[in-house]
């Protein structure tokens, strides 16, 4: 039994039927099919030419390389157009993910333009995309032309010759064989066409997001799923370091408390029966208050130096140098000062990377860089050790990472064997 305000069954199959007609994006996507075979054209021509023109000329290397540099740039700019093609007609914004040359020459530019993947990527998509979207364009030409034929048949049957339409092996005279087509015309133009324009919309752009960019809703993913990584492996060093405090107390400054306790207390109980003992219970309790204060004094120090947040990353870092077993070089261009979190991440990875090079290094000395590019803020803390260093090794070099993770930066250890040892990181600091 089906309540009163529920949906029949056979509406919801028809509306799922006719739901195309109900919005835009049929007619978006058959303009886009039929211009489709258009631009390919366009694309197709120019690029064919090129690279024509390359293979024939790969005796002659520069030449070559100059007609392939070119071909390359003419796709990237047709890959522009074609991006904004199908972000207007089928709402698919694709990201061009390549990266601008960076090299002060302009001739290494050049060859970084040549070895982007992304851009041969583009060449391809003008090749490839030629006797696809041509075929898709007459499919869907044909399919909306043929079915609107056939659904207006009676109408004109009567005007041709003999009243009958001629369909290659088979004519359809006047009366109710140019009916029947006429109905299987009007399935064609209601159901068939609309779906399979759409279909072969969806089969454009999975070509195009193979070979232009993602899309912008695949890149959104990508960075959540990052995200969530480095947010995990923020909590997992949270963790990792409130374990290490809570170690640090209970094996330092609370087995010094509870002897300062008991020495007290036996003080006290020797007070009047043997005063020098109780003197001498006191002089070692007050001796184990103060190596309990020191600790608790490194301790605090460890979670967040006061000199950091007064005096920045390059008092706090000399202080840290200084302790450091191994002799240290520090350099510090910070001119603008980051936000406190990141200069508070800055201190402990360098503190980290230095407690690694004193326990495993083996090295002489060590040098720390740290430099403020915009709102990158870079570290790098080289050694002369023994090298070797591998992140997953447990050398400390993996919670490093996670830490770095966690602020949403990159890592990487250059450690071949023999030495030297560099541990580069790159932080986001804010504009």
């Amino acid at each position: 039994m089906v309540d009163d305000g529920a949906t029949p069954y056979g509406e919801d199959v028809l509306a799922e039927l006719f739901r195309p007609w109900r919005t835009a994006s049929m007619w978006r996507a058959i303009v886009h099919l039929v211009i489709g075979g258009v631009t390919a054209v366009v694309m197709f021509v120019p690029i064919i030419s090129l690279a024509s023109t390359a293979l024939s000329t790969l005796v002659i290397v520069p030449v070559a390389l100059a007609v392939a540099w070119g071909m390359v740039l003419v796709a990237k700019y047709l890959a522009v157009v074609e991006r904004s093609r199908f972000a207007a007609l089928l709402n698919i914004e694709l990201i061009d993910r390549s990266t601008r040359p960076d090299s002060p020459n302009w001739w290494r530019r050049q060859w970084q333009v040549l070895r982007t993947p992304e851009r041969w990527r583009e060449v391809a998509y003008s090749l490839l995309h030629f006797p696809v979207a041509t075929l898709w364009s007459v499919i869907t030409i044909i399919l909306w032309s043929g079915a609107l034929m056939l659904f207006t048949l009676p109408t004109w049957v009567s005007a041709l010759p003999r009243n009958r339409a001629e369909f290659g092996l088979f004519e359809v005279p006047f009366g109710s064989g140019a009916l029947g087509l006429s109905l299987i015309g009007l399935a064609l133009l209601a159901v068939v066409a609309p779906w399979s324009t759409l279909g072969l919309a969806r089969l454009d752009g999975s070509m195009a997001r193979w070979l232009l960019g993602r899309t912008q809703q695949a890149e959104m993913d990508e960075r959540v799923g990052q995200l969530e990584t480095r947010r995990a492996a923020a909590i997992d060093s949270a963790e990792t370091e409130r374990r290490r405090i809570e170690r640090d107390l209970h094996d330092g400054a609370q087995q010094r408390l509870i002897a300062v306790a008991m020495d007290l207390g036996l003080a006290r109980t020797q007070m009047t029966q043997d005063p020098a003992r109780a003197a001498e219970l006191v002089a070692t309790a007050h001796d184990d208050v103060k190596a309990a204060l020191k600790e608790l004094r490194d301790l605090v120090r460890g979670i967040h130096p006061v000199i950091l947040e007064d005096r920045g990353l390059d008092a706090a870092l000399s202080a840290v140098v200084a302790r450091a077993v191994v002799p240290v070089q520090l350099r510090v261009d910070v001119p603008l000062r980051p936000p406190a979190s990141v200069e508070s991440a800055a201190y402990f990875i360098v503190s980290e990377a230095l407690v690694n090079v004193d326990r495993h290094a083996g090295a002489r000395s060590a040098v720390v860089e740290i430099t403020r590019h915009r709102d990158r803020l870079t570290i790098a803390v080289t050694d002369d050790g023994m090298g070797g260093a591998d992140p997953t090794g447990g050398t400390g070099l993996a919670g490093l990472a996670e830490r770095v993770a966690g602020l949403d930066g990159w890592m990487q250890v250059i450690s071949p064997p023999g030495g030297p040892t560099t541990v580069l990181v790159e932080v986001p600091c804010g504009s």
